[in-house]
């Protein structure tokens, strides 16, 4: 049973952002940190990454756990409530993120997916970026 009214939960969801979130704001100020230059949603590429570093050809997506279904994660726990409607929503979320990966490596672009829940931990945030950056 939702805690919220119908109504209060579709306002609730409705002002949920698509770009800029907190969670992207952080693994950038990490790059700016690095001294990476990049740019942000490249909508020239498959799947508009959140973070492009193009001169080495690196993309990164900052995903949501729960809009993105993140295996194993608290955050990634699906409503009760519409379950037929999360369901269908979430698993296409996954779905297209597959097909958006696999286009961007059959392009030769070299993809890093940072979770939501990854973002708390700055230091352990700046060292996955760094192996990432410094990987051929």
């Amino acid at each position: 049973m939702d805690r919220f009214t119908e109504q209060k939960r579709k306002q609730i969801m409705a002002s949920i952002k698509g770009r800029h979130t907190l969670p992207e704001k952080l693994v950038r100020c990490c790059l700016r940190k690095l001294r990476i230059r990049f740019q942000g949603n490249v909508k020239q590429l498959p799947g508009t990454p959140d973070i492009v570093i193009a001169g080495c050809k690196k993309a990164v997506f900052v995903n949501g756990c729960f809009w993105h279904g993140h295996k194993g994660c608290s955050r990634s726990v699906r409503p009760e409530t519409n379950r037929a409607f999360w369901d269908k929503k979430i698993d296409g979320n996954m779905a297209r993120d597959r097909r958006n990966l696999r286009e961007l490596k059959d392009k030769g672009w070299t993809v890093l997916v940072i979770w939501q829940c990854q973002t708390k931990d700055d230091t352990a945030l700046v060292k996955r970026l760094k192996g990432f950056l410094e990987k051929e």
